[in-house]
């Protein structure tokens, strides 16, 4: 019995270091799924600033957040959280997140949840904007949104992260080791500018047009 849980959590460990290669897409793929992933992100910050009148003084003062409206997290031994969302500056839209995180231990049911991510640096910000993959501190944890949260919580430390649950059972959130990839707004089927049309050069006479002298 336990060679087989040693042999599972052996191919756990290979399951979970492949994550970053499996993990989901940053930006939807058509003008449709993005459209409904900014209604979602909206829903969720609206659901978040419901739940906690003190977030909104505290977007305030913020530099940049992240609305992810529904991130999934399942299994026992393995757990493995994914989700999309949207990237919010000064109040409007900027880009896309995805979210990825692996982790090993003794878990079981499942997961969903809201997560907003609140950037109060521009330090903190502009390294996650830069393209490569922004990892939350090993240690980091979430606050569950409830009434005063925002206001309660600890500015300093640049980066605070609120989750609000949809279904499932969680004892705790836990974000540390979560890797989020921005990409910023792109055009949609964008087509490329038409080349100019090049002017014909005129026809040389032949030499059958030529005066026989």
């Amino acid at each position: 019995m336990k060679y087989s849980m040693r042999r599972y959590a052996a191919a756990a460990i290979v399951g979970v270091a492949g994550l970053g290669l499996s993990a989901c897409e940053t930006t939807p793929k058509d003008a449709n799924k993005q459209a409904a992933l900014h209604t979602e992100s909206d829903a969720a910050l609206a659901s978040f600033k419901a739940a906690d009148p003190s977030l909104a003084a505290l977007m305030n003062r913020a530099v940049a957040w992240v609305s992810f409206p529904d991130v999934g997290k399942a299994g026992f031994i393995v757990g493995a959280s994914h989700g999309q969302g949207t990237v919010y500056q000064h109040g409007g839209r900027v880009g896309y997140a995805s979210l990825s995180q692996g982790s090993i231990g003794l878990q079981a049911g499942a997961q969903t949840f809201r997560e907003l991510v609140v950037f109060m640096r521009q330090s903190d910000f502009d390294a996650f904007k830069s393209g490569r993959d922004f990892s939350l501190a090993a240690n980091a944890s979430a606050v569950a949104v409830k009434a005063g949260a925002a206001g309660a919580s600890d500015a300093g430390k640049g980066v605070l992260v609120f989750v609000e649950t949809k279904g499932g059972l969680m004892a705790e959130a836990a974000v540390g080791g979560q890797v989020l990839k921005f990409e910023a707004n792109q055009p949609m089927n964008a087509s490329k500018p038409a080349e100019p049309t090049k002017a014909k050069e005129p026809a040389k006479p032949s030499s059958s047009s030529q005066p026989n002298w």
